[in-house]
């Protein structure tokens, strides 16, 4: 072989290689708790994320390159989310991760991102701490695209206390770290408003009898029940409320609109309100879309999603993550993260169109502008009126 045909071989080659190379898929690792009494959230997020990597792959990927999800069970523990973080930063060598339900397994994990210098999108988990754990940092690499507790425990109260003029109301709070900072944040938005919660009562998961919790609340003269848990419990609430024929609102946290707690408290749940940044509802012609789509890719029961604020949020953070790494030209985490800190186009998404919604010190997406009060009616989470 004569040099000049060696170098159309060798030519070909590399040019096969690097076609190879820029074929490489952007692997986005996907985490939450698909089993388990947290999964209707979990598994709605990570359909949600499906959805919108299917959507973005028919058009030619990013980068010229195909999104490719790595999804890992956490079972809503924290340990387990802790050996997924390492697994997925360390072996399959994610550009982000998406995903986190439960705060105490965000807070647990995404500290190996940080260390790692890659991005996290919580598309779930509420706990007010969570984009804070690392903010003191010269550089934090952890994003959120849900309503924080802070934002979510001031609606409660302002429901509560201002709108519907109750003084004497209860909290109960389950023992995860989900639920105990969730009720610090409500009592924090009850003390601005001069008032004491009359009875905090706290119960553990897979309880299911919450009598004792109830009666104490009940006695103290409690005029509304305020919430902070997952759906199988509160549902416990509800229906030992109707056991004690006392018959005072339910009003708590996104997790109200999950669908084993309207399908387990049945009647009882009729009434119950709590803030939502998306309701299974088709205002707009992106949302009825996605709502379509969703229900012809997943065939849900009753044609209702699981958990809809958490399809929508996962659906979502594919969107924002997909703009950053188109903007940054590269799957590089500090660059991604400088993205999504000054993003220059227009996100349309289901929740909301983001415009430039994180900033260097603000890396929260949500406020109060894109969260309204859904309310549980008939088996369904309307727009509350």
């Amino acid at each position: 072989m004569n040099f000049k045909l060696k170098a159309i071989v060798a030519g070909v080659a590399l040019g096969f290689s690097m076609a190879g190379m820029a074929a490489e898929p952007i692997k986005i690792g996907v985490a939450g708790p698909f089993t388990g009494g947290s999964a209707p959230m979990g598994v709605s997020m990570r359909d949600g994320v499906k959805l919108a990597v299917a959507e973005i792959n028919a058009k030619g990927g990013v980068l010229g390159r195909q999104l490719q999800i790595v999804e890992r069970d956490d079972e809503a523990k924290n340990e387990r989310g802790v050996q997924i973080a390492q697994e997925l930063i360390n072996k399959e060598k994610v550009a982000a991760t998406v995903g986190y339900i439960n705060t105490g397994v965000a807070l647990a994990s995404q500290r190996f991102y940080q260390e790692a210098k890659i991005p996290v999108m919580n598309n779930v988990a509420t706990g007010s701490i969570i984009t804070q754990q690392f903010a003191k940092e010269p550089e934090n690499y952890i994003f959120r695209n849900s309503a924080n507790d802070s934002i979510q425990s001031a609606m409660i109260v302002e429901e509560a206390i201002t709108r519907r003029k109750f003084k004497k109301v209860a909290i109960l709070a389950d023992s995860t770290n989900y639920g105990q900072l969730g009720r610090e944040d409500l009592e924090k938005a009850l003390e601005k408003k001069g008032i004491k919660a009359v009875a905090t009562e706290k119960y553990n998961l897979k309880d299911v009898d919450m009598t004792s919790q109830l009666l104490k609340a009940k006695q103290a003269g409690a005029e509304a029940v305020l919430t902070y848990g997952i759906g199988p419990e509160l549902a416990q609430i509800a229906n030992g409320m109707e056991k004690l024929g006392w018959k005072v609102p339910l009003i708590g946290s996104w997790t109200l609109s999950m669908g084993n707690f309207i399908d387990n408290a049945g009647k009882n749940g009729d009434g119950t309100r709590m803030p939502q940044t998306f309701i299974q509802d088709a205002t707009t012609p992106k949302r009825k879309a996605f709502i379509d789509a969703y229900v012809k890719a997943y065939n849900p029961p009753n044609g209702r999603m699981p958990s809809p604020v958490s399809a929508a949020q996962g659906y979502d953070s594919i969107y924002l993550l997909a703009a950053a790494i188109k903007q940054a030209g590269s799957t590089d985490g500090p660059k991604v993260k400088a993205a999504l800190e000054n993003l220059s186009e227009k996100v349309e998404g289901v929740v909301t169109t983001y415009s430039k919604p994180y900033s260097k010190d603000d890396h929260e997406a949500i406020d109060f502008n894109n969260t309204v009060f859904g309310e549980v009616k008939g088996g369904h989470v309307v727009l509350a009126k």
